[in-house]
């Protein structure tokens, strides 16, 4: 039993870098510690505990995680500083050398944070709580909300794949996730709570079931039947984990959205098996064409990465080729950053920044288009859109079923409403369409 006294009436900063995950899993941490007796410090208040969740996907995160450190250290002098996630389990060390860090934890403890805070006395030197990766087995269940409409249900974690750029598998562990029956309940509570959209979040979610015996098909089926819950999107799911009963389940569901956020990566098959992927352009080519065929309105967002290495002129070309040929609505575009310890460092060819900058604005530009054309198609169309509240000074804004973005008049009212709007022209900055109630 942890002694929780010494919580009461303390003050805590949560600092979040990287995927929705982290953001669901620092949510999860803030309501057990809320739970302890610990409030989020307001602005400007000097907190007593600040937490900081990592990211490690390339070396830039990494630089913001440290400077993340640095700045909450300066700004809550004397505060008991705790640091985890993905940075935290594959450089602990590093970590604990930063001045001011108490405690550093691993992808094992995370869940358990509390249990480690002791009575909050700061060290002289950092202290890291660490789990081997190949002992990495729990699955720390997380559900959160944060300030938006829509909730992110943690279904999955850590990978298998081990592609030859991602240090992912190393920094979370091997594939492992909850309980359908668990996760159905959590939606419940999701309901319970007012809430009406869940995003179902994970490492590699497509791959749901190795440690409990089900799959990913049987959670959509189990989730599409709970009362009241308007509105699933399923996050980034492998093409060739992506079945086709899914994609056709999904067509037929009226709670799961025409929306899918599917990896490509490369858009060259010579590149994919450098990188590892367990995919070629011919099968992602024939998911995407059986989503629109199902669903011709369906949103498909796609994740690149440009200039790993083996990336040559001539593969960067065909790969453009396939991806300006994908009837797909917007690209994620991702520079390649080397990553310590995986396989792409045996390969030779390498990409200079200045030649990955010009790819990736490219293919920015190319997204740009697509997305375009594709908001362009739905004007004067009637749609049903989830309104979000609104910061302070911006339009009220929300999102269809397919994921247009659509803004209107500021009403605090309609917030977390489903509205049935018509859709109008682009708003300024063409990031957006306008909508007019019904």
């Amino acid at each position: 039993m942890i002694d929780t006294t010494v919580f009461q009436d303390k003050k805590a900063v949560y600092y979040t870098l990287g995927c929705k995950l982290n953001f669901a899993e620092t949510s999860s941490i803030g309501k057990i510690l809320k739970e302890a007796g610990v409030r989020t410090a307001r602005r400007g208040e000097r907190a007593d505990i600040c937490i900081v969740n990592t990211c490690s996907v390339t070396d830039v995160a990494d630089k913001k995680c440290r400077q993340a450190i640095h700045k909450l250290v300066r700004q809550h002098p004397g505060a008991f500083v705790v640091v985890t996630g993905c940075y935290a389990q594959l450089k602990p060390e590093q970590i604990a050398d930063i001045e001011g860090v108490d405690l550093v934890l691993g992808a094992e403890q995370k869940g358990d944070l509390v249990s480690y805070l002791g009575n909050l006395e700061k060290k002289t030197h950092g202290e890291a709580v660490t789990t081997a990766v190949k002992d990495i087995r729990s699955f720390s269940p997380s559900c959160s909300r944060g300030d938006r409409t829509r909730y992110f249900l943690k279904v999955q974690d850590g990978c298998d794949y081990f592609c030859s750029y991602c240090t992912i598998p190393f920094a979370r562990g091997r594939s492992r996730n909850g309980k359908i029956e668990d996760l159905v309940a959590q939606a419940r509570q999701v309901v319970a709570e007012g809430g009406k959209e869940i995003v179902l979040t994970g490492v590699n979610i497509g791959d749901f079931g190795k440690s409990t015996g089900e799959t990913f098909f049987d959670l959509v089926k189990a989730l599409d039947e709970v009362d009241g819950m308007e509105r699933y999107r399923i996050s980034s799911i492998e093409p060739n984990l992506l079945t086709d009963e899914i994609i056709d389940f999904v067509s037929r569901s009226r709670h799961f959205m025409p929306h899918f956020h599917i990896p490509l990566q490369s858009g060259c098959d010579e590149v994919l098996k450098l990188m590892r992927r367990r995919y070629d352009t011919a099968l992602f080519a024939s998911k995407i064409h059986t989503v629109k065929k199902l669903m011709p309105d369906a949103f498909i967002g796609v994740d690149v990465i440009v200039g790993t290495r083996g990336e040559t002129p001539e593969y960067f070309d065909r790969a453009y080729e396939f991806i300006e040929g994908l009837d797909v609505t917007q690209l994620h575009v991702f520079s390649y950053s080397e990553r310590p310890g995986t396989q792409a460092l045996k390969i030779d060819y390498v990409v200079s920044p200045e030649e990955k900058h010009e790819r990736s604005q490219r293919l920015l530009a190319l997204s740009e288009q697509k997305l375009h054309a594709f908001y362009a198609r739905h004007i004067g169309r009637e749609a049903e859109v989830l309104m979000e509240k609104a910061r302070a000074g911006m339009p009220m804004h929300g999102f269809t079923r397919n994921y247009i973005r659509v803004e209107m008049e500021h009403n605090d009212a309609l917030d977390n409403h489903l509205l049935k709007v018509r859709l109008g022209d682009f708003n300024e900055d063409g990031t957006a369409l306008k909508g007019m109630m019904l």
